[in-house]
């Protein structure tokens, strides 16, 4: 099935459509804008018939009741409808008339209905207007007049999809529906005829991408915090169910009941391992009707057995006749179609005829509901097609399915009520009953109670009035008989309740919906999914079955626990755990999803079948691992309720739950707690290396040290990436006098009115600046723990403050023991405080655990203070072997080290060093695996490896570090570091150029990035001089190439410097420093006219008049000059060197014109003298000058 190309027609055909139909509106003088008299006799000249000013009236009235834009959409909906039931009837050979609508035998866009006009048999249908516009050639005409025809005709046999078009969706069909890019001759040409075979599958596929550009606005919105109405809720909430999944639902349930009380056609049903085996092998034979994802149950206990065999008996004794089965959801019918198939499956078993287990199927087992009108119409269509296939008769039977629309009773006719109850006490009582109960029914959808009636007695009224001739009974049989259906079908017990539910949180939930489902579903009112677990649940009968896929959070997330509760107190029969990527159209692990089967029993000791097909990354591959009965496991729900919050963690094993028994909760022993949440991050937070560094206190140890100090700065945790043990130290927090303006903010908040004391967001002050163990409370995988020391903790990195076993802790907590008791506790990757206190922990006095933790930390340590992002860092690893003084050569030579080529060996050496610490940090980590997996006796269970992606050091990487190197080299030209002094030579505070013996900083703060050397300071002849520096002048021209080649550029080595320079440094600057750069670069533009870079913490208030004489006025004369001596050459050219000359002159006009513009721009600015606080970091002072300096990316 070309999936692409059902998508590319179903978005455009709704566009489309919609168009159309409205502009069929403004024919009859109806726009969005404006709404001529309703009782007008003419529009636009044009005299209405009595049939269009009829149908005319009934549009404007549904317009007036639901606006001008939905009455559109729908009506655009609806001829989708047809014309895709049509269209799949015709290429099935199912229309009764046997003449193809849309094509003719061929499958050319050539309706065989034109052609055979003359000979048609349609109920309605005037032969002598179809002569008539015959002979006038108004072929077009002809064609509409016959598509409605036959669509009246359809409404004998399928009412439910061709309602009668004597309305206002007649008027509004759309003209020229034969030319070339209509409709109908687009899915005609985009959906291959072979598509249409399957009823299921198109329609499913067809209705899911109408909706998707719709389902898009109504998300957008959404994020507007505009609520989904009921009319949106459709849209937003479907979603195609996977074939394999809807199959594994069914079987399992409705399977499972029949096979369960008739085990003797088990091999009737069921394949046997040969055919199972071919079938999982991917030989799939198109007439095979076996249940190829059924599950055996988990092996029972005899006691457990003994209960199961006394509820057996109950089933044997079922017929199939008497199953009733529910789809509450139905969509367009994916779930219904199949409980078709496997029930056929059932009655052959029983042996019935076909033709009677249609018909049976029909009137007696399925169920269907949905909100939504028009997914009501598919799943109708799809049930009746169904029949249909196994019943070729079916349609002349006269028998109609239970599948219906949910309806409200807001505006039903009261004397149509009182002429149909006729006095009756009882009708009245339970008409009054019913129109209560469906008041806004359309708010709710299938969540409804409804309370039981007498069904029989209302049938037989409206029986009773088929044939009368008040005034009020076709109003009585429209409003009031479809309320009665629906009301029934909501009110009665099932023997299996099946569906995919809606997903939407109740943040997105319009405020009748949530009114109702915090009074009536308050145990599962976060997310619709939730309430419908708990509704089909309701719906079941005792002992009996609700398969759905859902959401998994229900599992896991405290929202749900109480809801877990009422689970638990049923029998889970068996899960496929799909994760993320279980539906083809939804990417990323945001949803992530969950199909069960639960029997509505509680057998003591009953242990349910898992399927945990998480780890694969596709459908395909989940429904794979399915087959091959990989990953499986049987668990007692009982262990469930052991483990705190009762999580469905069916993975662990008898003897991991009972460490929970054994040990502590971590939140028992030691303070789990979450830190600071400013209010304001960009008020109060920085990234360390934006601020003034003397005004930073890195060593605090007390709350009531920064009283006394005078700094305004304190380093905080704030989360961060994927890092064991030590690191992410990139955050200062603006807590001066013991945080005395967040104190004041936080209180004095105009978004937080209820905050009238500090403590209410400022959490666990107490535990600042003390040893703690931190991590992110959001991950993409596993957490990782760090130790910290000296800082402020924010409310996204959580803490944990140990008395004394940080070592012991922190082990423990990076372990795969700890990792696995989170997957069950915090599965969806949100680690709060309240997951990580729920850890088990058995303390063990190993003294090897306290000594390999303290070479992890000094191991992690030295990998984050390699880097000039540490505030630690103190010289790069590329100069540590580097040889410029004697006393270096003498210590490396002391060393084993010897350098020949520089930067080259450095980087060898470095690359050793790097290996050295992954290995051995990997070795450690395995070892404390080892330990710990043997303190929990989970040995069979778990295996001490680490994978190389979960160790967080990070090796040698030639292009990073070379880069990393050239980010050093300028950092020196600047004066932040110096090859004289470890660590920051400046940022900020007094400038002392004593510092700078060896390799002078740039004495005006401006180092000009240009296209050749122009300027005795440019950047790359001080690069150069850097280099020469370093490793000295003999092996300059070898370290240069090292350089180049490591960039990766062409040419040589100097220009691929250059280059780099001037198109990449700049955004791999801004990378490094989180989009807050701290040198900034002074750009004319893409022209690469004129660019500089300063160092921000160097920066005066004449740096930019500076910038302007000395170097863009420098600049600009050079340009003058060059642009004149080529003129020159120009002229005096041969016609060959012209060309090459005249490109390089149109190159400098370029430069010169952009330069020039540029001058204007700093000039205004230069002339400002302004000063810039650096305590206001990167983003706002950056601000001030956006319009001279380069975006940030």
């Amino acid at each position: 099935m070309d999936k692409n190309a059902i998508k590319k027609f179903a978005v455009w055909a709704r566009t489309e459509l919609i168009a159309r139909v409205s502009l069929k509106g403004v024919e009859y003088g109806i726009t969005e804008d404006n709404i001529e008299d309703a009782n007008a006799d003419s529009v636009g000249g044009k005299v209405l018939t009595a049939d269009e000013k009829k149908q005319r009236q009934a549009l404007i009235a549904e317009i007036n009741d639901k606006g001008y834009k939905q009455v559109m959409e729908e009506v655009a909906y609806t001829w989708f409808n047809r014309f895709s039931a049509l269209r799949f009837m015709e290429v099935n050979g199912y229309l009764p008339s046997h003449v193809r609508v849309f094509t003719d035998e061929e499958n050319n866009f050539k309706p065989q209905i034109i052609t055979e006009a003359i000979h048609l048999d349609l109920d309605g249908l005037d032969m002598e207007k179809v002569y008539e516009l015959k002979d006038a050639e108004k072929t077009e005409e002809l064609y509409k007049y016959l598509l409605i025809v036959q669509c009246n005709a359809l409404n004998k046999i399928l009412p439910g999809m061709f309602q009668k078009i004597a309305d206002y969706t007649e008027l509004l069909l759309p003209d020229n529906l034969l030319r070339e890019g209509s409709v109908i001759q687009q899915m005609i040409e985009l959906i291959p005829e072979d598509d249409w075979k399957d009823a299921v599958q198109i329609i499913g596929w067809l209705y899911q991408y109408y909706n998707s550009e719709k389902k898009d606005d109504v998300f957008a919105a959404l994020k507007k915090n505009v609520k989904i109405t009921k009319e949106n809720i459709p849209a937003a909430t479907q979603l195609f169910t996977p074939d394999w999944i809807v199959r594994y639902m069914v079987e399992n349930s409705l399977g499972r009941l029949w096979l369960e009380g008739h085990p003797d056609v088990k091999e009737q049903l069921l394949p046997t391992e040969e055919e199972q085996s071919a079938y999982a092998a991917g030989n799939r034979d198109l007439e095979d009707t076996k249940w190829h994802y059924y599950l055996e149950e988990a092996e029972q206990e005899p006691e457990v057995q003994a209960q199961l065999a006394e509820t057996r008996k109950e089933y044997a004794a079922l017929t199939p006749d008497r199953l009733k089965v529910i789809d509450p959801c139905s969509g367009s019918g994916h779930i219904l179609a199949y409980m078709f198939d496997v029930l056929m499956k059932i009655y052959e078993s029983y042996g019935y005829t076909t033709r009677e287990a249609v018909a049976s199927i029909v009137e007696n087992n399925l169920y269907g509901l949905d909100i939504d009108d028009r997914a009501a119409q598919l799943a109708y269509f799809a049930v009746m097609m169904k029949a249909r296939q196994y019943d070729r008769r079916f349609f002349s039977r006269g028998i109609q399915p239970h599948v219906y629309a949910i309806v409200e009773s807001n505006h039903v006719d009261k004397f149509a009520v009182d002429y149909f109850c006729n006095g009756d006490m009882k009708l009245t009582a339970a008409m009054d009953t019913v129109i209560k109960e469906l008041h806004d029914a359309k708010e709710y959808g299938s969540i409804l109670t409804v309370t039981p009636q007498d069904w029989s007695a209302l049938y037989d009224r409206f029986a009773e009035i088929t044939e009368d001739i008040n005034m009020s009974r076709e109003t009585a049989l429209r409003e009031l008989l479809p309320l009665v259906r629906v009301a029934e079908a909501l009110a009665q017990k099932y023997d299996v309740a099946i569906t995919n539910p809606p997903y939407m949180s109740g943040s997105g939930m319009g405020a009748k919906l949530s009114n109702y489902v915090k009074k009536y579903y308050p145990d599962s009112k976060s997310d619709l999914f939730a309430i419908f677990i708990e509704h089909c649940g309701q719906m079941a009968k005792k002992n009996r079955y609700q398969a759905m896929i859902t959401q998994h959070a229900w599992m896991f997330l405290s929202s749900f626990e109480k809801l877990r509760g009422k689970l638990l107190n049923t029998d889970i029969v068996n899960m496929a755990h799909l994760g993320a990527r279980a539906f083809e159209e939804i990417g990323g692990e945001v949803v992530q999803t969950t199909s069960f089967v639960i029997r509505k029993s509680h057998v003591v000791g009953y242990k349910g079948e898992y399927c945990r097909l998480i780890e694969p990354t596709t459908q395909q591959g989940k429904e794979e691992m399915f087959l091959t009965c990989e990953s499986r496991y049987s668990a007692e729900q009982s262990n469930f309720s052991k483990i705190p919050g009762s999580p469905v963690a069916y993975w662990l094993s008898s003897k991991a739950v009972t460490a929970f028994g054994k040990g502590n909760a971590l939140g028992k022993l030691e303070n789990v707690c979450g830190g600071l949440t400013t209010g304001d991050n960009n008020r109060f937070l920085r990234l360390w290396f934006e601020v003034n560094l003397p005004l930073i206190s890195f060593d605090t140890s007390s709350m009531q040290e920064t009283e006394e100090m005078k700094y305004t700065w304190y380093p905080m945790t704030k989360g961060g990436d994927y890092r064991k043990w030590y690191g992410n130290n990139e955050y200062v927090v603006n807590w001066k006098n013991n945080g005395e303006e967040i104190k004041y903010w936080v209180t004095h908040n105009p978004k937080d009115p209820n905050t009238k004391h500090w403590s209410r967001r400022l959490f666990n002050t107490e535990s600042y600046f003390k040893k703690v163990i931190t991590w992110s409370g959001i991950s993409s995988g596993a957490p990782s723990m760090r130790i910290v020391d000296h800082s402020i903790f924010g409310s996204g990195a959580k803490a944990i403050v140990p008395e004394g076993k940080d070592e012991f802790y922190i082990a423990y907590l990076n372990s795969v023991v700890a990792l696995m008791y989170l997957g069950a506790l915090s599965p969806t990757l949100n680690y709060e405080s309240g997951h990580i206190a729920s850890l088990p922990v058995i303390v063990s006095d190993n003294d090897r655990i306290s000594n390999i933790v303290k070479e992890n930390i000094k191991i992690s340590k030295r990998d984050w203070d390699s880097f000039e992002t540490s505030w630690d860092f103190q010289r790069h690893p590329l100069l540590q072997h580097a040889v410029f003084t004697p006393q270096m050569v003498a210590k490396e030579e002391a060393n084993g080290y010897l350098t020949i080529n520089g930067i080259a060996d450095a980087y060898r050496h470095w690359e050793q060093v790097c290996n050295e610490r992954f290995n051995q940090l990997k070795a450690n980590e395995e070892e404390l695996n080892r330990i710990f997996i043997d303190i929990y006796g989970l040995q069979d269970e778990l295996t001490p490896e680490v994978a190389d992606k979960d160790v967080t050091v990070r090796k040698a990487d030639l292009g990073r570090d070379i880069r990393s190197f050239i980010s050093y080299a300028v950092g020196c030209m600047f004066g932040r570091y110096s090859l004289d002094v470890d660590g920051l030579a400046y940022a900020g505070g007094e400038w002392d150029s004593s510092k700078y013996a060896s390799f002078a900083a740039d004495k005006d703060n401006i180092i000009p990035i240009c296209d050749d050397e122009y300027f005795e300071d440019d950047i790359v002849g001080l690069f150069v001089e850097f280099v020469k520096t370093v490793y000295g002048a003999d092996t300059l021209d070898k370290n240069l190439k090292f350089i180049a080649d490591a960039l990766g550029g062409k040419g040589q080595p100097k220009d691929v410097i250059r280059n780099y320079f001037l198109n990449e440094f700049y955004s791999d600057h801004c990378k490094i420093y989180q989009k807050r750069p701290i040198y900034w670069l002074f750009d004319s533009g893409k022209k690469n006219g004129f660019k500089a870079l300063i160092y921000m913490h160097r920066y005066q208030p004449d740096t930019i008049a500076r910038i302007r004489t000395d170097y863009v006025h420098e600049q600009q004369a050079r340009y003058r000059t060059a642009i004149a001596d080529l003129e020159q050459r120009i002229a005096n050219a041969s016609t060959g060197e012209r060309v090459k000359l005249n490109k390089k002159l149109t190159t400098l006009q370029a430069q010169d014109t952009e330069i020039r513009t540029y001058e204007e721009k700093i000039h205004h600015l230069a002339d400002q003298m302004i000063s810039i606080d650096l305590d206001d970091g990167v983003k706002k002072n950056y601000a001030i000058f956006q319009d001279v300096l380069a975006k940030i990316k």
